[in-house]
């Protein structure tokens, strides 16, 4: 050990990392990916839940949505240096490992892991609860439609990655048409004076409503922690790099392409909202593009924008056991998981850990089964820390990767985060402050950051027991694993 060279040893590791990509199939295609970028960035909470945000801040969530936007996307430009740097399927977790040790990869791959698993629960429930809209189904128990998806998102992906990008594309695919449907027909309307419900579209509508912010500057601030979770998922696309075939050439035009979706369809949409009806028009619990196309009297919008927002429900679901799957078998490779999270099948899928999260879905059927009107509220602000803390060690990472470059220890990437390091700092600043905001936000939002210490003590045990079990093991070199022990302790011989 004492004769063996920092480099040779920086070489070994890079190399074992590599190695954990070993098994993946490269299938998936660049507009696959494109759609899961852009897939990512649009969900229910623009699609239903900008209704209630309107209803809250009025024309200002538009401002709210352009600042959660801006720093979304530094996100992912901070995921696309490192995707540069190193693509890998373990995304974020893999990324910890290398530049943060095995406690950060550990901390990164199970706070992921808890918000994918929760937000899981959320979609199925989700998807039961919009199929009950159709009133010839409501009848079928909210369970077995939270069944039925479980059973076609799960089959979808245990098949062939392909079959997931296809699936996913599609999704993708739907919720953009919708949006620029609705961006064509308002534009048209706005700009031909058309009068809906009895007035005449403008920004007066803003002007004679209270303004850019009606309810003052406060509950729009306030509003940032809801919107920051309507982002949710725009990380996958770090997931999906590890197995598509030039990710490199395509990662960057597929981040890049997200900014301007970003702007268009959540920015413009809101804008285009509040100038076609007055912000009051709009409530919680009813989409605004509902509440718009029903003004207009165009029949069955209801049905197709409920469509929408299924899809939407069902391409969360679909991402989310796509990137546990993956997630859990990187953490498999460092040893902070069962070793059958790592397993995989003659389709170059980890079953192991896409069964394992099909199992912690279920226990959402029973709770649809058990008590359905609350499943919402147990598990949908726990899974809002997992959220932050993604974002927050993606640009963690980042920092560790610009300042390894530095040192000379990694090669320059091409495709780097703007203005970095004051970038990084500044994203990292917003989400702290997004969790100050979250703990205002009472009841929920306050037990929710009260909850922090209690996962932390998790955590912490959980580092402790896995890590002395025998099933939890490394797969590298026990020579790198005697480097790391030394660095952590302080007695490097080298």
């Amino acid at each position: 050990m004492s004769g063996r060279k920092v480099a040779d040893i920086a070489t070994d590791k890079k190399t074992w990392l590599e190695s954990h990509e070993q098994g993946y199939a490269k299938d998936l295609k660049p507009r696959q990916v494109k759609m899961i970028a852009i897939g990512g960035a649009i969900g229910t909470g623009l699609f239903l839940g900008a209704g209630g945000r309107l209803e809250h801040a009025g024309p200002a969530l538009a401002v709210v949505y352009l600042v959660c936007g801006l720093f979304s996307y530094l996100v992912l430009r901070a995921l696309g240096e490192l995707v540069m740097h190193r693509p890998t399927s373990g995304s974020f977790v893999a990324y910890a490992r290398e530049f943060l040790g095995e406690r950060g990869s550990f901390v990164a791959g199970w706070m992921s892991y808890l918000n994918w698993a929760m937000t899981g629960i959320v979609d199925i429930t989700a998807v039961a609860l919009y199929m009950h809209y159709w009133g010839t189904l409501a009848n079928v128990p909210q369970w077995a439609f939270a069944m039925i998806a479980l059973v076609i998102v799960g089959a979808m992906n245990l098949v062939a990655v392909g079959w997931f990008g296809e699936l996913e594309f599609w999704f993708a695919l739907i919720k953009v048409a919708a949006l620029v449907l609705f961006l064509i027909i308002g534009t048209v309307i706005l700009f031909s004076g058309h009068q809906i419900a009895g007035q005449t579209p403008g920004l007066h509508l803003i002007v004679q409503n209270g303004g850019l912010f009606p309810h003052g500057l406060l509950p729009a601030v306030i509003l940032t922690q809801g919107v920051v979770f309507a982002y949710a998922g725009i990380e996958i696309i770090g997931t999906a790099a590890g197995e598509m075939a030039d990710p490199r050439k395509v990662i960057p035009k597929a981040v890049n392409s997200v900014m301007y979706r970003i702007a268009l369809f959540y920015v413009g949409s809101v804008a285009l909202l509040v100038v076609l009806m007055p912000w009051t028009a709009y409530h919680a619990g009813v989409s605004p593009f509902v509440t718009f196309f029903g003004a207009l009297g165009v029949p069955g919008v209801g049905s197709v924008m409920n469509f929408v927002v299924l899809t939407a429900a069902l391409s969360s679901l679909n991402s989310g056991l796509y990137s546990t799957g993956r997630v859990l078998r990187s953490l498999a490779m460092g040893g902070s998981a069962p070793v059958f999270v790592s397993k995989m099948n003659a389709a170059k899928i980890p079953y192991g850990g896409i069964l394992v999260t099909l199992v912690i879905y279920f226990v959402g059927v029973i709770l649809n089964y058990i008590v359905p009107s609350q499943v919402f509220e147990i598990v949908l602000n726990v899974a809002s820390l997992g959220i932050l803390s993604t974002w927050a060690i993606i640009v963690i990472c980042q920092i560790m990767l610009r300042r390894s470059i530095d040192r000379g220890e990694n090669s320059p990437v091409s495709f780097r985060m703007p203005f970095a390091p004051y970038s990084s700092w500044l994203t990292l600043a917003f989400l702290a402050a997004v969790v100050v905001l979250t703990g205002f936000d009472y009841p929920d939002g306050t037990y929710t950051v009260a909850a922090i210490p209690i996962i932390a003590i998790a955590l912490a045990i959980g580092w402790v027991v896995l890590k002395g079990s025998s099933p939890f093991s490394p797969t590298f070199p026990s020579y790198i694993l005697t480097h790391t022990v030394e660095q952590d302790t302080g007695n490097d011989p080298a």
